[in-house]
């Protein structure tokens, strides 16, 4: 109902809505009958109540209003105003608490606020503007104005109650409302608490109405304005619709006029793409005319030049057009290059001629080239006066022939060897260098070429020695007469390199041509392979030739010759092995005369083994470990190729361990003998210097290679990688663990070997009278045991036997196996099987502490700490009876172990554990008769 109401207020409702005239009826059964007449001039000539603001009536919520039919009186009459705290001091009628509000009701309110919050004056007649919103019918209308005259109704009755508060007391007023309600029926009075709760409930309905009245206001509010941005939306895309128009318009005639504008400059365009291509034709003859023009040009000066015999200046010339040459490469005019390289070559040609005749005459009279050793290199310049010249000559020749390098870089390839070799990238040896080694060359060919005695297939150190003589015979003129003309010029070049690079292609043609006629000859092959190693090894170390240039290991890593390679290492490794393995002095060091030297006690089969380890063939046995195996291979180009050759020497070293082995088994039953001993030497000294080789800087290297290509192909686990990549590994590390193993178990049989003999000798001892024995003070002098002698010769003899055979390391390793066996044994099988009378205790004590001890003493300096259990053993079974006593107690009272522990620490007990001393406790028999 409040939302109809409201509604019908706002003018926002159609008249068919809004209820009949049942619901007003309610009005009369909300309020007192009090008169429904309003103050005069309240209601306007139509009947209704004055016009609310476009807004709406200004409504407050209930809970804003202390009283809802409240109405002011006397003030209103008087056209006075009291404050509004004042205005609203007013109470409801008895009779309309508990009771909801009608629709009437809350229009009659709505109007009175609406003359609060700035309509007319109740006393004026209503003629304020039109109520807003949607125009009604008459139907309609009449609908609305007999609502309101219902609602003004009301709202008298609210104004009557309201002058009734404000001139009498509001007592009165509740009287008057008791008196209805209750009368003088005292009976009547049961219905107040009744009556109270339900106006409390109508109260709170009242409320949430007029808070959802409220709501409704507002969101009627918002609601109206919707249309308003509606229609400006409308109006927007109209504006936009227009403008859109308009620009489509006026593309339409663009396209139009562009159109047009086209097809009329079509012809102008088809001729000035024509002239434009003309020009550009014209402009590529001029270009063209031109560079013909400036090569003419360069041409001319040149036959100038050489005219007036002017020779410097048509070098220069001729650099400037190989410079021309060089830029015009990238072009597409196939005719003009080759009349640009033709002019180059004609001009080069005539240069190099008649530079090379003057720079020949010149080295000539210096006797070059040099053939005797560098003491007789002066010889021709036995007229000093001339010798100056003879220089000067030389370097301004030297200086125009090295001008015309970059026309002869243009004009001449530099010879090249097949692509399997896999040479490196280099440029060619300057000219001047390429003359001066014509009459070398020349000599190379004619000893070392065709049918002359001195090539010989099977003498390849004989062309090696000639090119390293050659070398060296010019090292000093080169270094003090051509280098400084080098450097006065600007180059980069060093001379003697160049002159080394020049006989080093020599010499890689010869191996090239060579190698497949030997190829299948393991003699000559092998011998061809140590005189290149050495070759290269004297190449390197003594002239400093680079290792990044050309050289003879980029032939012998070919494919099929470095296989081939491998086979003859293999082969001539194996039968090696074989015949060292198979000598009398195998297994006797070499050095056994020598002490400092003999220290690893090592064969001569393991050090000539290591020793053609290092060099592969076992030829250089002067070289003995300080040549190592990398001087064989280090030199190699690649990295995958010095892995093969590191598998072959693991390969060999496993073959050789496999033959110790083999050897090792035959000797097993004599496994104190000298040769089981000499065998288990070589395993330990084999094992020792892989371990030395592992840190080397050259395996290291080999190793981050062996990284990489595992990596690449996926053969190892991520956690073999890790270990390669941190050091934690080595390359030999597979082979080391296999040694390791294998000398562990050599260890192990001798040790078991002496520890049977050492218990058979011990049977007696074990079964000494250890009761019976005279104590300490019935015997003079203390002396050892005669059961102990066996034992203790026993072990004398094998220590020293051993200690002559076996190297210091592994002599260690064993006693110290050994005296762990027997530590064990003694405190096992003699001590705990036996009880000890006084006498006893102290002569085991004798025994061991006196005599077995001190036979290692020669190898530590307190051997007893090998010995705890039975050290220990022997405190416990001599300890004095007050002492013994006092421990037992300790251990028999005490539950806890720190107490136990702490008074064992005390006497020197640290080994055994309190259980076992109360063991040995036990074992004693001389203790006091207590009666216990």
């Amino acid at each position: 109902m409040i939302h109809l109401e409201c509604m019908v207020w706002r003018g926002g409702l159609p008249s068919s809505i809004i209820k009949g005239p049942s619901v007003l009826e309610e009005v009369g059964k909300d309020w007192p009958p009090f008169s429904r007449e309003p103050p005069g001039g309240a209601r306007g000539p139509s009947g209704r109540l004055g016009a609310l603001p476009v807004g709406g009536a200004r409504t407050r919520p209930a809970a804003a209003r202390p009283a809802l039919s409240g109405r002011r009186g006397s003030n209103q009459r008087d056209g006075g105003s009291r404050p509004d705290a004042q205005r609203r001091s007013f109470r409801a009628e008895p009779g309309a608490r508990g009771r909801p509000r009608s629709p009437a009701t809350l229009a009659a309110l709505g109007a009175e606020d609406a003359r609060e919050g700035g309509m007319l004056p109740a006393g004026q007649t209503g003629e304020g503007p039109a109520t807003p919103g949607c125009s009604e019918g008459g139907d309609e209308r009449k609908n609305v104005e007999e609502k309101s005259d219902i609602n003004i109704a009301a709202l008298v009755g609210n104004e009557q109650v309201s002058e009734v508060t404000d001139n009498g007391d509001l007592s009165s007023y509740v009287s008057a409302f008791i008196e209805k309600e209750v009368g003088n029926d005292l009976k009547s009075l049961k219905k107040l608490d009744k009556l109270i709760e339900q106006m409390t409930e109508n109260k709170m309905q009242l409320e949430e109405q007029a808070s959802l009245c409220s709501v409704w206001a507002q969101v009627l509010t918002i609601s109206s304005e919707i249309p308003k941005r509606i229609q400006n939306a409308l109006k927007n895309a109209e504006e936009s619709k227009q403008f859109l128009n308009q620009f489509l318009d006026q593309e339409t005639h663009l396209v139009s006029s562009i159109n047009s504008h086209l097809l009329t400059a079509q012809p102008w365009m088809e001729d000035l793409g024509a002239m434009i291509n003309q020009i550009e034709e014209i402009e590529r003859h001029l270009a063209y005319l031109k560079w013909i023009s400036q090569i003419e040009e360069l041409s001319d000066n040149i036959q100038q030049y050489l005219m007036t015999n002017n020779v410097p200046e048509a070098a220069s010339t001729l650099v400037s057009m190989a410079e021309l040459d060089i830029k015009l490469q990238e072009s597409s005019c196939t005719h003009l290059l080759g009349f640009m390289r033709a002019t180059v070559k004609f001009w080069h040609k005539i240069l190099k001629d008649r530079l090379t005749s003057d720079f020949e005459e010149i080295l000539a009279q210096l006797h070059w080239p040099f053939i005797a050793p560098p003491q007789s290199q002066t010889v021709g310049l036995s007229r000093p006066a001339s010798a100056p010249e003879i220089y000067s000559n030389l370097e301004t020749l030297f200086c125009q022939l090295l001008k015309l390098q970059t026309s002869d870089e243009l004009l001449t390839e530099p010879k090249q060897l097949p692509e399997k070799y896999s040479l490196p990238a280099s440029s060619s040896v300057i000219l001047p260098i390429q003359i001066m080694l014509t009459p070398l060359q020349k000599r190379f060919r004619y000893h070392f070429r065709g049918n002359r005695q001195t090539n010989v297939i099977s003498k390849p150190e004989w062309y090696l020695t000639q090119v390293l003589m050659w070398i060296g015979n010019h090292t000093q003129f080169l270094d003090e007469k051509i280098q400084p003309i080098l450097d006065k010029a600007g180059s980069s070049a060093n001379a003697m390199l160049e002159f080394s690079r020049g006989l080093m292609m020599l010499v890689l043609e010869k191996l090239a041509a060579d190698i497949p006629c030997l190829l299948y000859d393991d003699n000559l092959f092998c011998h061809l392979v140590d005189e290149v190693l050495l070759f290269e090894r004297e190449l390197h170390s003594v002239h400093g030739y680079p290792g990044t240039f050309a050289n003879c290991m980029h032939i012998l890593s070919e494919e099929t010759c470095f296989q081939r390679w491998l086979t003859v290492e293999r082969k001539f490794a194996l039968q090696k092995m074989d015949s060292m393995l198979s000598s009398e002095a195998a297994w006797i060091s070499q050095y056994k005369d020598i002490t400092d030297v003999d220290e690893m006690k090592v064969p001569d089969c393991a050090e000539t083994f290591m020793t053609l380890l290092l060099v592969i063939t076992g030829k250089y046995k002067s070289f003995k470990i300080k040549l190592c195996l990398k001087n064989r291979y280090k030199n190699l180009p690649t990295a995958s190729r010095k892995l093969q050759f590191l598998e072959l020497q693991k390969d060999l070293v496993d073959d050789f361990r496999i033959r110790l082995t083999q050897v090792m088994k035959e000797e097993t039953r004599a496994s104190l003998g000298f040769r089981y001993c000499a065998i288990l030497n070589a395993v330990n000294y084999i094992s020792t210097v892989l371990a030395d080789w592992a840190d080397n800087v050259f395996f290291l290297q080999l190793q981050q290679a062996a990284l990489e290509v595992f990596a690449e192909n996926n053969t190892l686990s991520k956690l073999q990688l890790g270990q390669l990549a941190s050091m934690e590994s080595s390359v030999f590390d597979d082979m080391i663990n296999l040694l390791e193993r294998l000398k562990h178990d050599m260890l192990t049989r001798q040790v078991d070997h002496v520890f049977r003999e050492v218990k058979d000798a011990a049977k007696l001892y074990r079964k000494e009278r250890w009761l019976s024995l005279p104590s300490q003070s019935e015997q003079a002098v203390m002396s050892l045991s005669s059961s102990a002698c066996p034992l203790l010769l026993t072990l004398r003899d094998r220590l020293l036997q051993l200690e002559q055979q076996l190297c210091f390391s592994l002599f260690k390793t064993f006693w110290q196996m050994l005296v762990e066996k027997l530590d064990i044994h003694i405190y096992q099988e003699i001590i705990l099987a036996n009880h000890f009378n006084e006498g006893g205790a102290a002569q085991l004590q004798f025994d061991m502490t006196r005599n077995l001890f001190p036979l290692f003493s020669h190898y530590c300096k307190r051997p007893e700490n090998y010995f705890k259990h039975v050290k220990e053993a022997c405190i416990i079974l001599n300890l004095n009876i007050g002492s013994a006593l006092l421990l037992k107690d300790v251990l028999q009272s005490t539950s806890e172990q720190p107490p136990a522990t702490a008074a064992l620490n005390e006497i020197g007990i640290y080994k055994l554990a309190p259980q076992d001393v109360e063991i040995l406790l036990n074992l004693r028999t001389n203790w006091p008769n207590t009666g216990k």
